[in-house]
């Protein structure tokens, strides 16, 4: 078993029903060197931040990156990527790190932490929330690890244009994968994570044996057979922006998608798009520094400007994912630009949470190498 870095509570379901219940109370009113506290007085400086492009990132620039640069004077450059640590990974061993914060799922922070090309973050950098509320006590569970800072909670559903499906609407993950009713392409992330859990829950598997099921082989075998049963219906996608679009010029009659994707598509752009919750899988994102930056002080300015319950909520003024705050969800109010509430359409929102599965990121983060190999080679067949 790998080195347990950031590992802070062990059962995936534990944390799911912890953050089910602490969020009942959140509804809006209506391995490398430790980084330390952050300094004042930026000057003429700027860093970059990596992340997933599209409407997320506007939404992070909106939502907090400008009131960064308007408080410090530091720039932010943004680069958008597909996700991984191959990037990092090349960059810190080539003495060439051109990147500073990458935005990152909690597996892959972990994986990076143990390999040391992530800073450690000291927890003195994050900051109370807006009542005073102490850091430890405000973030919500397995949000925050070692090298990680959680800024939100998003899921991944599945959404259907109800103008290109005939017939009655899906329901269930079970629809997604019933070709005899719903006939019609799908579209699915060109990686194993999520499509594994989703192939296990839409074979009747329960929620709370997912992951076990899927560390034997049988429950690798019976993942795989289920993906088997559409997979020559599937276009498979690798950028967030790319389900939505798929869905609008008619190629798919249903695709899995970030939820706050979705979201954007309905009220941005008026599509008709409805997302189907059950089954959702619920994750965090977090915020990592690259090991060995230049721009390592400002890079941590950036990380504590992001932790604040403010900047959270200033991404889900504009985003449908949820602060990894308490204070944070408590301040979530309406989209800004369309005066939309922003509550009913959050993955974290009881309504749509009566059957989710939380991400295993310990799991992901022992089984990531081995499942990205057996999800190429089952491509290829």
């Amino acid at each position: 078993m790998r080195a347990a870095a950031g590992r802070i509570l062990a059962s995936g379901l534990v944390v799911a029903l912890a953050v089910a219940a602490m969020l009942a109370g959140c509804a809006p009113q209506e391995g490398g060197a430790e980084l330390e506290a952050p300094v004042a007085d930026s000057g003429d400086r700027s860093i970059t931040v990596v992340s997933w492009g599209g409407s997320y990132a506007r939404a992070c620039v909106l939502g907090y990156h400008e009131s960064f640069t308007a408080e410090t004077g530091i720039e932010v450059n943004m680069e958008d990527y597909n996700g991984g640590l191959a990037q990092i990974r090349a960059q810190v061993e080539a003495g060439s790190v051109h990147w500073d914060v990458v935005d990152l799922g909690v597996s892959e922070s972990v994986t990076g932490c143990d390999e040391g090309v992530l800073e450690v973050v000291d927890p003195a950098v994050l900051p109370p929330g807006p009542n005073g509320e102490p850091a430890a006590e405000d973030f919500l569970p397995e949000t925050n690890t070692e090298c990680g800072v959680g800024t939100l909670l998003y899921s991944t559903i599945y959404a259907y244009n109800p103008e290109t499906l005939t017939g009655p609407p899906p329901t269930t993950i079970r629809d997604f994968f019933d070709l005899e009713r719903f006939p019609g392409r799908r579209g699915m992330r060109r990686v194993p994570d999520v499509n594994l859990e989703f192939a296990l829950l839409a074979d009747g598997v329960p929620n709370e044996q997912v992951y076990d099921l899927l560390s034997t082989p049988e429950g690798l075998d019976r993942a795989f057979r289920k993906l088997d049963t559409i997979k020559d219906e599937v276009v498979w996608w690798e950028a967030g922006a790319q389900p939505p679009q798929l869905l609008a010029d008619g190629e798919v009659v249903m695709s899995t998608a970030y939820n706050g994707r979705i979201f954007n598509a309905q009220v941005l752009e008026g599509q008709p798009f409805e997302i189907v919750w059950d089954g959702q899988v619920l994750d965090r994102g977090q915020l990592a520094v690259v090991a060995d930056t230049p721009r390592r002080e400002d890079a941590l300015r950036f990380m504590s400007h992001a932790a604040r319950s403010e900047s959270m909520a200033g991404v889900a003024g504009y985003i449908a994912y949820s602060p990894a705050r308490r204070s944070g969800q408590a301040l979530i109010d309406r989209q800004v630009e369309t005066g939309a509430e922003m509550w009913p359409h959050m993955p974290t929102n009881p309504e749509n949470m009566k059957s989710f599965l939380m991400a295993d990121w310990e799991w992901w983060s022992d089984h990531k190498d081995e499942m990205q190999e057996r999800f190429a080679a089952w491509l290829a067949r």
